[in-house]
């Protein structure tokens, strides 16, 4: 368990912290102003739902999947595969990029707790291929796994991380020259044709009760000639028109729509925020990430699929809804044959 929580940045980690603007009377802040929970909400109420929890947060039946071999991929083709929740594999301009990999079957401290739907866990870290770049948008358990990046880092050129987080992989055996950590709008080319820059989110950190000790990002990812937009987890806010007249727009953006709550309004978006959101940082594409695999909040399983794409179809966006495990196209369109549409 100890092991599992990873460790607090200290040192020379803790030292590069406090000289970011970004971290005030010992924390990490937000850009806006943002709260954990809703004004008439407690974490006693939240409790209370969760033991009156419906059955519709979970799906009936198997959720849908393929499986293809990762390690023959085109890499001159670029494509993406999701492998549920918000991990997933980018292939382009012959670089191998994996983001926020959960492929333990679970997202919690302990095994028995939030585990995956199943047909989610179709993918082991054994399947992966030799990877360019590892990248992590945050410390929470779904998107930064132990047992995976004990399994993934030997075979990982270079791990991209918030500033702080560099201190879980230290703790877990990573090697030092392997980690690139970032604080928001800095940049680093890590070969020729591959740029990455950290942008915020409205979102908060921690892997136990003590918050906002590292980081949370979205990255800008330039790839050759194509741009990307991983988005993390966020909450809504101007950040996404600060982003899109920034840096957009993207070829391609992946962004979070699921796991949303009444009592939690400000850190993670409603489906329609996050057809709001890809307009804003102007998006070609998108993808909805953050849903199909773990159970984090209240919502039927499938409620943030049927919300965005009605939300899409509204603002003319190209919306792309892959099935798990299966390759995708960066400038594909549509969704693939409904796969989502049971109880």
């Amino acid at each position: 368990m100890v092991t599992t929580l990873g460790k607090l940045p200290s040192g020379e980690i803790l030292k590069r912290i406090s000289q970011s603007e970004h971290f005030q009377s010992g924390r990490f802040q937000n850009i806006e102003r943002t709260e954990m929970l809703a004004p008439n909400s407690s974490y006693w109420k939240m409790a209370i739902k969760y033991w009156q929890k419906p059955n519709s947060i979970r799906p009936s039946s198997p959720v849908p999947s393929s499986k293809i071999n990762l390690k023959e991929l085109d890499d001159r083709k670029p494509q993406y595969i999701w492998f549920g929740h918000s991990s997933y594999l980018l292939v382009a301009e012959g670089k191998k990029i994996l983001v926020d990999p959960v492929f333990s079957g679970y997202a919690s401290p302990i095994s028995f707790a939030v585990q995956a739907f199943e047909g989610t866990d179709v993918y082991l870290p054994e399947d992966m291929p030799e990877l360019d770049i590892l990248i992590i948008t945050h410390d929470h358990y779904d998107h930064l796994d132990y047992e995976t990046i004990l399994k993934i880092h030997s075979k990982t050129k270079k791990i991209i991380v918030p500033l702080g987080v560099s201190a879980h992989l230290l703790s877990w055996g990573v090697p030092l020259e392997k980690i690139i950590e970032l604080d928001w709008f800095e940049s680093q080319e890590i070969v020729s044709g591959l740029r990455i820059t950290a942008t915020p989110t409205r979102h908060f950190s921690g892997r136990s009760v003590l918050r906002n000790k590292s980081l949370w990002c979205s990255y800008v990812l330039k790839i050759g000639e194509y741009k990307v937009f991983i988005g993390g987890d966020s909450g809504y806010g101007s950040i996404f028109e600060t982003i899109g007249k920034k840096y957009g727009p993207f070829d391609l953006a992946f962004l979070e729509c699921g796991q949303y709550g009444d009592d939690w309004p400000s850190i993670h978006m409603r489906p329609e925020e996050t057809a709001l959101a890809s307009s804003q940082i102007g998006a070609k594409s998108f993808v909805p990430v953050h849903w199909g695999k773990f159970i984090l909040s209240l919502h039927p399983w499938n409620d943030p699929i049927k919300r965005v794409i009605v939300a899409s179809q509204m603002m003319k966006l190209n919306l792309q809804v892959p099935k798990i495990g299966e390759s995708f196209s960066f400038n594909g369109s549509g969704s693939v044959d409904g796969w989502w549409n049971f109880q």
